[in-house]
Parts: C-alpha cells; structure tokens; sequence
C-alpha cells in the first residue's frame, strides 16, 4: 500500500518505519526542512530504543524516504495519516491550528479518493472538522478515519509492531476495509482491531489516558496516606495490584505524571467536557492530585534543609519524564529543579539520555545557569547536600552506594522520588533516606 505521514514527531517518525516495516511504501513528510535533512542523513531527532535500526533498514530497502514535498506525498499515497502536534492551548484545549493546516494542503493537493487518518490525539469532533476543512478544496471522494496511537515512550517500536489493540473509527465499508488490511500484519498474535464510529474512537484515546493517569493519581494519594499513618505503599501495591480487577500497572508512586501525552490530554478533554456543562469530576481530581505530588516531593526536601536553601548544592538523578525516553516536555524534573533554584540552590544534574535535550531547555530559561549538566552520575555527588532521584532509569537501580556515600556530604542524604530501593537496603549504609509513601530513615 502506499502511504503518507504527516509529521516526523514521536507518532509520525515511529508510525512512518513500523508501517515500511512491514512491507509499505511511505513518505514521511514535515515542513522543517533541517529535521528531514537529519532524517536523510540517517540522524534519529528523538530517542527511542529499537528506532534507528528499523528506519535504516527500510530506507535501505526503499521503501521509507523523508520530505517536505507535500504534494508529491499527497498525491502519491492512497492513505494519508495526520500525525502532527495538537499543543495545549492557553484555555487546556487541544490546539488544531497544526491539523487543520494539514487538512488543507490535503485538500489542495488531492488527486483521487484517499483515506484520510486523524493519527494525532484530537478531541472529539475533529474528524468533522478536517472533513469540513479538506471539502473546501477537492470534490474528489475521501474518508476521514480516527485511529488513535497508543504508544508508550520508551517502548514505541515493541508497542506499534505488536499492539495489544488497534482501534479504527470509521464511517465508510469502504474505509473500514482498507484500515483493516493495513493493520492486518500487526495483529496476527490475536490482538484485536475495533472498529467504531468516529467520535468514539476519538473519545477512547482520552478516555484511556485519563484513566491511566487517574490511576497515578491514585496511587499517590494513597501514598500520601501511608506516610502519615505508618504505612507502606509498596506493600499496598501488592496487595491491591494482584486483585486482577486493578492490577499493578501504573501503581508506581512517584512526583508525578510529566510528558507528552497525559498532562495535556487530560487538559484537553477536560476542557471539552466543560464546554458542554459536563464537568468531570474525577479526571479534574486526578490533574489536582498530579500537579500537586510535586510539591509534596519538594517539601521533604524543604524539611530538611528549610526553604532557604542559600550555599545548598543538590545531585539530580534523572531528567527525562519517564526512563528510555530524552522527552522533557512537563517533566517534574523541570518544576523541582526550578523551585530549588529559586530558593537559592544549586544543582548537578545527570541523565542517561535527555543530556542534549536539557542542555536546549536550560538555556532558554532565567534560572539554568545555576544547573550544571555532568557527564557520569556519580559526579553529581561532588559536594552536594544530597542526592535526588526523580526519573526511574536502569542506570539506576543498583548503584554503589558505597560510592555515593564517601561523596556526598555529611549527614548523606537520599530523596528518592521513585522508591527505587528497598529500606532495608538503604539502611545497612546509614542514609538518611526519604521515599514516597513509606517511612523516612533519618
């Protein structure tokens, strides 16, 4: 089949080789000539494990090329994927400016019946919108498909090859059809394809990130709760994870939901359920609870060295939002950094690899001068007051903490955002050790 992506984003780069992957030609198409120049140097834009190797090989086999020829890639595909950024706006709403932009130059450049794919998360509606848009300048037929990503960061590839559900809404046999034959060789294990009218496919995304964050949430909340009664939250997990009505999955407490995807599409639909008076109580309880967990990891830091932290140097363990990603985008690693730095901090910082990318944040924000980037995450303990831990990487897990102690400062100091280690552990070292949701070793 011959395809076009709209977008070399996370969704369109990773969409545009998992579907050459399997045999189809595909132009990956962006207007930013400088990445699609990278592109065709065989330089990834993003990190993302498993990526590279498969773009390289289906460009080999020319079958995946990249450009910012939009009329070549309209005109050549038969199904066209919309993969561009749909940014909160000022209100919480999704910004469409991005899709409809697309929507138009489709219309444009059509020259026989496509089958159009809202692939970037949009609200419920949006179909009728790039509909609307395309029919202002074709009268050729096409179909407007919503076939949302579920895609987690970090495990991109594995999650589009091998999908636990492919989700199609579709007004037309005829669309229907054709999405399903593109899909077929993704689904061959047995997991599903639904298919669906349009909106709903459009509300499933929401809704699944809105659940999964409420599930955050939640766990954190209950955390907090352990803490002032004594107890554990790593127990809890078990205890409520293995009921296989709730499972263990996104039962991790932590500081928070960050990233791409959730912050702003729990805005979003939040947001649209407030324009048509109903309000959602539980999703808006979730964005409270994350917006605030935070600050709560702040203020464990604050009982210990008080508010004032003039002369106090911290090690930072971890940038990105999540592990296996350099995505930085509201991470709480940025909001701890910052409250730190105000109160007259300063920090070393260490990731395995959003480097790069912090490095380009930093320099764009009053207060980065007072975060040095080091090469090795030990050197983040030269001198500091103590260490933090706020993104969960391997790297991580099993340090030598006989070298963590011997360089940090007396008393050493472990606030660990991501209950990495058990307490035990911690505790044949002599660490003064504060976590989330279980007692604090001081």
């Amino acid at each position: 089949m011959k395809l076009a992506v709209i977008g070399t984003g996370y969704v369109g780069l990773v969409a545009g080789a998992c579907l050459a992957e399997t045999g189809h030609d595909v132009y990956c198409v962006d207007n930013d000539q400088s990445k699609i120049e990278m592109l065709n140097q065989g330089i990834i834009p993003i990190y993302e494990p498993g990526l590279k190797e498969i773009v390289d090989k289906s460009v080999n086999a020319r079958r995946l090329s990249f450009t910012t020829d939009f009329a070549k890639a309209v005109q050549f595909a038969d199904v066209i994927f919309i993969a561009v950024g749909t940014p909160s706006d000022e209100d919480g709403s999704a910004d469409l400016q991005h899709v409809l932009a697309v929507a138009q130059q489709i219309g444009k450049f059509m020259n026989g019946y496509k089958v159009i794919v809202d692939k970037s998360t949009v609200p419920v509606g949006t179909a009728d919108l790039v509909r609307k848009e395309i029919s202002k300048f074709t009268s050729y037929p096409f179909d407007v498909v919503s076939n949302p990503e579920f895609l987690k960061e970090g495990a991109a590839v594995e999650d589009f090859l091998r999908p636990d559900r492919v989700v199609i809404g579709a007004d037309s046999e005829q669309a229907k059809e054709i999405m399903q034959d593109l899909y077929a060789p993704f689904v061959r294990q047995g997991h599903p394809v639904i298919t669906m009218d349009v909106k709903s496919a459009e509300i499933t995304k929401y809704a699944a990130n809105a659940f999964l964050a409420t599930k955050i949430s939640f766990i954190n909340e209950m955390a907090n709760f352990c803490e002032k009664v004594g107890g554990d939250i790593t127990k809890v997990r078990l205890g409520i994870g293995s009921d296989k009505r709730i499972g263990t999955a996104f039962l991790f407490p932590g500081v928070g939901y960050g990233g791409s995807c959730f912050p702003k599409d729990v805005r979003a639909l939040i947001k649209t359920a407030s324009d048509i008076d109903v309000p959602l109580q539980v999703v808006s309880a979730a964005q409270k609870v994350n917006l605030e967990q935070r600050y709560r990891f702040l203020q464990k830091i604050y009982s210990l060295y008080s508010e004032e932290l003039s002369g106090k140097q911290f090690g930072l363990w971890g940038l990105s939002f999540k592990p296996r990603t350099d995505d930085m985008r509201e991470a709480p690693s940025l909001t701890i950094m910052e409250e730190l730095v105000k109160r007259g901090a300063k920090i070393l910082a260490y990731d395995p690899a959003a480097m790069n990318e912090a490095k380009r944040r930093l320099s764009k924000v009053s207060w980065g001068n007072s975060v040095t980037l080091v090469q090795d995450q030990y050197d983040v303990l030269n001198q500091s007051d103590a260490l933090i831990i706020v993104t969960e990487w391997n790297d991580f897990r099993d340090p030598d903490f006989e070298k963590i102690k011997s360089r940090l400062k007396s008393p050493q100091t472990i606030i660990d955002g991501r209950n990495l280690w058990d307490l035990s552990k911690v505790g044949k070292y002599g660490f003064r050790y504060l976590s989330i949701g279980r007692k604090n070793l001081l």
